[in-house]
């Protein structure tokens, strides 16, 4: 007798229903796809315990007739597709046919359905996928599925499911982003008798996202359109200060997925302004030709496949670091000082250093206007030049400034007013008051110029008279012999000395010799951490960012007002002007209207 023998259908069955149903979110998301393949406009999803106890989704789509509805529960049955070319451009959400008859054997399952026009619905149950009753009963247009004591028939898969709290957030997630790509539906979710989520239908996405989560500045838009893919939707702000990572909502044709050539293109987005690991808050829209992604790739339908997978990349990778690149700065919320009962309070006054043009330590801020070009002295350029042409000259008067627009730049045309404590530039423009960080400001600048710089060719180097010698862990030297290629380009000449020992014969040009010393200590940390096998680019952002880092004028650095002037101007022309390579905030800003409502004058 052979050792093959056919599975009983009930088994097989219950195999097949592990690759479709995972948890209780799975179910919810198979019948929420179902509902909205069926036109439906109002969809409310009910759970108990987390899903275990019981899932009920309930919409009012057009409903299935009797035959249909008996159909529907047998496996490979679906109204979706017809021939295998079907399978080449898929329309719908659901088009396999497993989703009921897996969920059916492996629950209690009630469904009740009402075709449009019809005078009544049917219900039938199915226990175990084994029909148990099927009548003719009274409700409205639509469908009702219940699903009841999920795995109950298989208690291995039930005991590995999650508590109820961590089955309610999964659902919760889900429902949350079915919402996200179909604003033009209505959405509830009940658990355990609480309302968790209400969104009536509105007419776009912008709208959906206010219903979820609020006023949300920390986001910028994304929208692009090139190569037949037209990408929308919001990402999170290179400044935003929040958590490093967010949710990331990625539809593709309105279908959730996830997707590892996406999820690079968004991180290479970010990576390339600044070395900050984040996994930042994405809700990306991604539309394209049906026939140029493969959804048919897993029976849960969450991975998908494309034609042009490089383009794709290159696409939302794009999108995305436009978005960013034109991201608003954060801006600071005042808060208006009380009037006190015993009289008025002294407030102190900060000790502004407005640059060479004032003596005084303190001046009013008029006076920056008023002064004429004339009467600003000249000064040296600032530390590492950052233009490879002329050193601009001093700033004109604000009404020229005004009308040299940035085009789509986050930083518009400031004019500075001096120092505060030698560290900041307290600059306006036409939308307010910035305070900017000098030495975040001027590492963005240089970062972005030795990256140009990197991909015409090598950085100035220069060779050192007396060669540095340098002892170093184990680790940190290792990771610098293993980038003395991407070394070299930024023009650091590093060879191996001996023992702990390595030699350093040439820095860059933009490096003073003392800066050196701690640059090549710093790198050394930087590339440490770095994973084996990363790519050359991302050992060639972190150089180039500690380089910034050492070259750029510190904290505490007087400023002539033409250094700050220049600064202020160079900022202007970099891609990502919000966050410096390491990703902390260039500059803080009080809007106009910010400075209104404090004054009561809106």
């Amino acid at each position: 007798m052979g050792k093959i023998t056919r599975l009983p259908s009930d088994l097989a069955n219950q195999i097949a229903a592990g690759e479709v149903v995972e948890r209780p979110a799975s179910v919810v998301k198979e019948l929420i796809e179902n509902a909205l393949d069926a036109g439906a406009t109002r969809i409310a999803v009910t759970v108990e315990l987390g899903g275990k106890k019981l899932m009920r989704v309930e919409d009012n789509g057009e409903g299935m007739p009797p035959e249909d509805a008996r159909l529907a529960l047998e496996r490979h049955a679906t109204s979706k597709i017809r021939r295998a070319d079907d399978l080449a451009a898929i329309a719908t959400l659901g088009f396999r046919g497993e989703a009921l008859p897996s969920i059916a054997s492996v629950s209690h399952l009630v469904l009740r359905t009402r075709a449009r026009g019809a005078t009544s619905g049917t219900e039938i149950k199915v226990n175990g996928g084994v029909i148990a009753s099927e009548v003719e009963t009274g409700m409205a247009e639509g469908t009702v599925i219940e699903v009841a004591d999920l795995f109950y028939n298989l208690p291995a898969r039930r005991k590995f499911l999650k508590s109820d709290g961590a089955e309610s957030a999964q659902i919760s997630r889900l429902v949350t982003q079915m919402a996200l790509a179909y604003p033009e539906v209505g959405f509830t979710l009940t658990s355990s008798g609480r309302r968790v989520l209400a969104c009536p239908p509105v007419t776009g996405f912008r709208d959906r996202l206010y219903q979820i989560y609020g006023d949300r500045p920390d986001l910028v838009e994304v929208r692009r359109d090139g190569g037949g893919l037209a990408i929308s939707g919001f990402v999170a702000a290179l400044a935003e200060q929040g958590p490093v990572r967010g949710p990331q909502n990625v539809f593709v044709n309105r279908r959730i997925v996830k997707d590892r050539t996406i999820a690079h293109a968004i991180i290479d987005a970010y990576s390339s302004a600044s070395i900050k690991e984040r996994s930042p808050e994405v809700h990306l829209f991604i539309d394209m030709p049906l026939d140029r992604v493969d959804v048919n790739v897993h029976p849960t339908k969450a991975e998908v496949r494309f034609r042009e997978q490089s383009l794709v990349h290159e696409v939302v990778r794009r999108a995305v670091g436009d978005a960013i690149g034109s991201g608003p700065a954060p801006e600071l919320t005042l808060q208006a000082p009380q009037a006190s009962p015993a009289g008025p309070v002294a407030v102190p006054i900060p000790d502004l250093n407005l640059g060479g043009a004032y003596q005084s330590r303190w001046a009013p801020a008029t006076a920056a206007f008023a002064r004429r070009p004339e009467a600003v002295p000249a000064g040296p350029p600032l530390a590492a030049p950052v233009s490879s042409g002329a050193a601009p000259t001093a700033a004109g008067p604000p009404a020229a400034a005004a009308t040299e627009g940035s085009g789509d730049s986050a930083v518009r045309r400031m004019v500075p007013l001096g120092q505060f404590r030698d560290t900041f530039i307290i600059a306006v423009d036409e939308e307010g008051v910035a305070i900017v960080d000098q030495h975040v400001a001027h590492e963005r600048i240089l970062f972005e110029r030795f990256m140009e710089r990197l991909t015409a060719g090598t950085a100035e180097s220069q060779r050192l008279l007396e060669p540095i010698v340098l002892d170093l862990p184990a680790g940190g030297r290792e990771a610098l012999l293993a980038n003395t290629e991407a070394l070299h380009r930024f023009g650091f000449d590093v060879e191996d000395f001996g023992g702990a020992s390595l030699r350093v014969t040439a820095v860059p040009a933009a490096l003073g010799g003392g800066d050196a010393v701690e640059a090549v200590r710093v790198l050394a940390q930087d590339l440490e951490g770095l994973d084996r096998g990363s790519r050359v680019e991302e050992a060639l952002r972190r150089i180039a960012a500690t380089m910034a880092c050492h070259a750029a004028v510190k904290a505490n650095d007087p400023l002539t007002y033409e250094k700050m002037t220049h600064l202020l101007d160079e900022l202007r022309r970099t891609a990502y002007s919000t966050v410096c390579p390491h990703g902390r905030p260039v500059m803080l800003r009080l809007t106009r209207r910010e400075i209104e409502r404090n004054f009561q004058r809106i």
